[in-house]
């Protein structure tokens, strides 16, 4: 039997139309069943990152300090003069930090305390307050 062209064109159309609401419906729940297991995964492990890039942040921190003591012979009074000077100190040969005084990865500031010859510095975690477990526990070397 001989079919005109256009009529074999005609039943090719009909043959490559998009996918069905059915098909549609079970790929968006496969994709909704992998994004429930997946995304607390993600989220723990984008908690231990930030911690990490805490831990980053204050043995840089650290290492600044006794740089600035090396010169100095003491550690500064606030992190502010790891960055500026304002021409007290001829001694300074800073900025000891190349970036600026960073902020933990929560956006709050370093907690720095001195005492003589030594030191803390603490990050509070992510709820920004002393104490705490978990994601909010403090961090310090």
């Amino acid at each position: 039997m001989y079919l005109p062209s256009n009529t074999i064109k005609n039943q090719k159309i009909r043959l490559e139309h998009g996918f069905t609401l059915i098909e549609l419906l079970v790929v968006m729940a496969i994709v909704a069943m992998l994004a429930v297991m997946v995304a607390p995964n993600v989220f723990r492990q984008q908690a231990g990152a930030m911690r990490d890039v805490a831990v980053s942040q204050i043995s840089a921190l650290e290492v600044a300090l006794d740089t600035y003591r090396l010169d100095l012979g003491r550690y500064p009074n606030d992190l502010e003069d790891l960055v500026s000077d304002n021409g007290r100190d001829v001694s300074w040969n800073g900025p000891y930090l190349r970036r600026g005084l960073p902020l933990d990865p929560w956006n709050n500031d370093y907690v720095y305390e001195r005492n003589g010859r030594s030191f803390i510095l603490i990050s509070f975690g992510a709820d920004g307050q002393q104490g705490g477990e978990g994601e909010d526990a403090d961090i310090s070397l």
